[in-house]
């Protein structure tokens, strides 16, 4: 199949629109954080946001332009290294961002919705869902905003570095560094407090929705839990062989994958045909194929 015969597909360019329309919805969203509560508030975060926080506070210059410059500065040195699929993607979502944030930075020094410094902490902490669920949606419809993981991914490829510590390491020192400007540790433990909530939220959108458990179960009554989970939860069941080492007997071994909402009823089920099985409850980030989600 050809790119053009591809993109004409309708469902393709359904999904491409879909794709796009949460795309821009999260980086309003993440626009919208940022300028009504970070940066009132004078907090450092980390990446290319923190860096051009920081030059907003000491010299004034506009963060939406900050942002777009030193993305495409960073997309520029690692052009090599990146794909053009990652390039292209990011220069849209920094481009939309910094029009955002150029629109509302302006707007709400006209029209504050919170006053600066009267509960600072409850400001970092709504300011840190609202971005970090704003990523978690980005990332979820394979969007990207850009930032310092343009480096982490260049360096990654020419050296062995963790993406996380990496990525942990700038961050930290970004947020860090805001003590050569504010003399301060409180503004450092709120750019870390605001990194760390971010980083959960951003998780939780992610993998929360689509969050799943998987069942080993390991019971004599395996055919009656199998046709009961089947029949009244409408999930598949798996049957493997296996052997007790303890008692070199055969034993009948049943994977079960459901969503999180539906665990209790299974273990209802087990509990009811036989409260003595033995039962392994593991979560899983998600599961793809049919009757979960489609693989993007």
């Amino acid at each position: 199949m050809s790119i053009f015969s591809y993109l004409s597909n309708p469902k393709i360019r359904k999904q491409q629109i879909k794709d796009l329309f949460f795309i821009t919805f999260g980086i309003f969203l993440y626009a919208f954080g940022y300028t009504a509560f970070i940066l009132p508030e004078k907090v450092v975060m980390g990446g290319v946001s923190g860096i051009s926080a920081l030059l907003y506070y000491a010299f004034h210059f506009s963060p939406g332009v900050c942002i777009w410059v030193l993305n495409i500065l960073m997309l520029l040195i690692a052009l090599k290294t990146l794909t053009k699929q990652f390039i292209f993607r990011t220069i849209i979502g920094v481009t939309i961002i910094s029009v955002f944030i150029g629109i509302l930075q302006p707007f709400f020094e006209a029209f504050p919705i919170i006053t600066p410094g009267e509960d600072k902490f409850m400001h970092v902490l709504i300011g840190a869902a609202l971005i970090g669920a704003a990523l978690g949606i980005v990332f979820s419809h394979n969007g990207s905003t850009g930032g310092t993981d343009i480096i982490v991914a260049m360096l990654n490829k020419y050296f062995r570095l963790s993406f996380g510590r990496a990525m942990q390491f700038i961050d930290i020192t970004i947020i860090c560094s805001s003590y050569i400007l504010f003399h301060s540790v409180e503004t450092i433990v709120y750019g870390i407090a605001f990194t760390l909530i971010a980083s959960y939220v951003c998780d939780y959108v992610i993998n929360g929705t689509r969050q799943t458990v998987q069942f080993i179960i390991i019971s004599k009554e395996y055919e009656k839990i199998a046709d009961v989970i089947m029949n009244k939860i409408d999930r598949g069941v798996t049957v493997l062989e296996g052997k007790g080492w303890y008692s070199k007997s055969g034993v009948k071994l049943l994977i079960v994958l459901t969503r999180k909402y539906e665990s209790q009823d299974v273990f209802y089920i087990i509990k009811n045909i036989d409260p003595n099985a033995l039962v392994s409850q593991t979560f899983c980030h998600g599961v793809f194929g049919e009757g979960f989600d489609k693989i993007k």
